[in-house]
């Protein structure tokens, strides 16, 4: 399973950003995917995901209104829309991958996920 995350870049506050996860190798009918950002020194932390099967979204307080995930199952590509950038969203973003069961994804805990992409990152600032 391979997960190449793109997109990332220097954007000013208030600006947007689309962001794309490609993903291949997958075997399974069924599976989930995460995004994920970590700043310097601090946790990662989830800020979204979507599972393949039937599109079931979580998306966590913090980041709702303004980051939204979707997925093209023909392009194999999940996106992070992130729009209305603030000062503490700068971080690397991540996109993540696991086996799941139908309708089922995790946007807070990063150790549920098996796979990772190298990361994308995301810088704000005037």
């Amino acid at each position: 399973v391979q997960l190449v995350e793109s997109g990332g870049g220097l954007v000013q506050p208030g600006d947007s950003l689309s962001l794309s996860c490609v993903t291949s190798g997958f075997t399974h009918d069924y599976w989930a995917i995460g995004w994920f950002r970590q700043a310097p020194g601090k946790e990662r932390e989830g800020v979204s995901c979507i599972s393949n099967s039937d599109g079931n979204i979580i998306t966590p307080d913090s980041v709702k209104g303004r980051f939204t995930i979707s997925r093209d199952n023909a392009k194999n590509t999940v996106y992070l829309q992130m729009n209305n950038l603030k000062p503490e969203d700068p971080a690397v973003y991540y996109c993540a991958a696991v086996v799941a069961m139908s309708g089922t994804c995790m946007a807070s805990k990063a150790s549920w996920y098996d796979y990772w992409g190298q990361g994308t990152q995301v810088t704000v600032s005037s």
